[in-house]
């Protein structure tokens, strides 16, 4: 388990709100959120150029956020907001809410399934809270550490799988125009993987395989870079059902991490070292 992800619900302990109300209350938020964005969802959006494309995916963060922002302000006042969700590396000390209003934002554009909604809370650089809402099938992932990870109130657990040759892996891009250095290396480390493992699956977001990951539908998956939204949810989803998170050399993981691998324990060292060669 990465060192980031050790902390315990107790560590959610407020004297106005438990940690389960805390949960609760933050998915009932998120819900919201999702059914704004859903009523956006249906047609292609056309766009011509790069500020059409970058109006259009503003238009729906600010869907959601006039939902998530004042609820989840409410319920944790003195915590920061990141509003940029394609940032990455760590955050100042306290807390944060990392908010992905429209995780999977380019899909929904193109009326396509693949999209979320995702709220992290995180103190002190550990994700401690988080619901990621598909609102297009009604789903809920939840965690919560120390308490486990949720599906709609049931519990998740990451797969048994032993061999990668017999698993299914993922990747994503990391974010729009990244650096060629990491482009070549999430090629080179696809047709690594392509060699290894049984399915290898590429696409965005990297919120939606991470979840499948801890759901045990698949059995890792992997990325260089990358923004904390993207990231955060899963980690501790996938910890929280008995996955383990590190980079993509086998060491701790944090926000400052160049790598990034989440896999079900019994994959986990045949991935470190596919991603290492």
């Amino acid at each position: 388990m990465s060192a980031m992800l050790q902390t315990t619900a107790a560590d959610l302990s407020d004297p106005a709100l438990s940690a389960a109300d805390l949960l609760a209350r933050t998915t009932d938020a998120v819900r919201e959120a999702g059914a704004a964005l859903r009523g956006r969802f249906g047609e292609v959006v056309a766009y011509r150029t790069r500020e059409e494309l970058m109006a259009a995916l503003a238009a729906n963060d600010d869907a959601a956020l006039a939902v998530l922002r004042p609820a989840l302000t409410e319920l944790r006042p003195g915590a920061g907001w990141v509003e940029d969700e394609l940032d990455g590396g760590a955050l100042p000390a306290g807390e944060w809410w990392v908010v992905d209003p429209a995780e999977g934002n380019v899909n929904h554009l193109h009326a396509l399934p693949e999209w979320a909604v995702t709220a992290t809370l995180v103190r002190d650089n550990r994700p401690v809270l988080t619901v990621v809402h598909l609102a297009l099938t009604g789903e809920t992932y939840t965690a919560l550490t120390g308490a486990g990870a949720h599906l709609d109130g049931r519990p998740l657990r990451v797969s048994p799988t032993e061999d990668l040759g017999l698993g299914i892996v993922a990747t994503s891009q990391a974010r729009p125009d990244e650096d060629e250095t990491v482009v070549r290396r999430v090629g080179s480390s696809i047709t690594a993987m392509l060699s290894d493992a049984l399915v290898v699956r590429t696409a965005v977001p990297a919120t939606l395989h991470l979840v499948n990951v801890a759901a045990g539908r698949m059995d890792a998956f992997w990325q260089f870079a990358g923004a904390r939204a993207d990231l955060l949810p899963g980690a501790l989803l996938v910890t929280e059902a008995g996955g383990t998170v590190s980079d993509a050399q086998g060491r701790p993981w944090t926000p400052q991490s160049a790598g990034f691998l989440a896999a079900t324990p019994g994959v986990h060292a045949a991935a470190v070292a596919t991603l290492s060669r």
